[in-house]
């Protein structure tokens, strides 16, 4: 197996490697505006890292979010592309799962990312292979209540420590644990051992995990301009 991991829906542009015991090549890089301009570069350089090529490629996981809208297309469509030209299935996992995974805790905790107009994107996890809730957001102030005694990873947990004290790393996403744990969920079948009742687990479909309406909206009352 040689799986290909790419997630854009945080600042981080990540890409990565695994050939189903461990991770080949990853990259990274934190740029909250050049998702596009970044993802292919990063996919070279670890393909060039780890000496094979695009087409040796048998596996495609990609994260789906929840994630800003245009950031998160970017890792979407060019998974599905790659899916598409090389006749591979592509796989998707939430983001956040690989933020957990990524944490390694093996105690009740939260991931929660940040999703701009002072919101952030976040679920309860039992442990780090183990997503409780499905994705959310809202703003901190109001999970502070929810999430009181948790330790909160990511980004999020870091922007607000008012309503998160026990806030902690990592704070972006990582392909190279995104592409660890789809190793693993394969190996298992599509699931993980141990799942409490009533978690969510498994793959999900390599669609995007907006869970808000996109910044960029239609202007009301505009002028239409229709030939002569």
């Amino acid at each position: 197996m040689l799986l290909l991991a790419v997630d854009t829906a945080t600042p981080a542009v990540t890409v990565a490697l695994h050939d189903g015991d461990s991770v080949l090549a990853a990259e990274s890089a934190v740029d909250a505006r050049r998702h596009g301009e970044l993802l292919l570069p990063a996919v070279d350089r670890v393909l060039a890292g780890a000496g094979v090529r695009l087409d040796a490629v048998t596996d495609l996981v990609v994260g789906v979010g929840p994630g800003p809208y245009t950031g998160l297309r970017v890792g979407l469509v060019t998974a599905l592309s790659f899916g598409s030209a090389l006749g591979v299935p592509v796989r998707g996992l939430c983001t956040l799962d690989g933020l957990a995974y990524a944490a390694g805790l093996d105690e009740p905790f939260a991931v929660a990312t940040d999703a701009r107009r002072k919101e952030v994107y976040w679920a309860r996890y039992a442990d780090s292979r183990t997503r409780l809730t499905e994705p959310a957001v809202d703003r901190p102030a109001d999970l502070a209540g929810t999430l009181a005694g948790l330790p909160v990873v990511g980004a999020g947990g870091l922007l607000y420590p008012d309503a998160f004290p026990d806030a902690r790393g990592p704070e972006y996403q990582s392909a190279a644990a995104l592409a660890a744990l789809a190793a693993e969920k394969l190996a298992a079948g599509g699931a993980v051992e141990g799942v409490a009742e009533g978690a969510v687990e498994g793959f999900l479909p390599p669609l995007p995990l907006y869970l808000r309406r996109p910044d960029a909206q239609v202007p009301k009352n505009y002028k239409v301009v229709t030939p002569k």
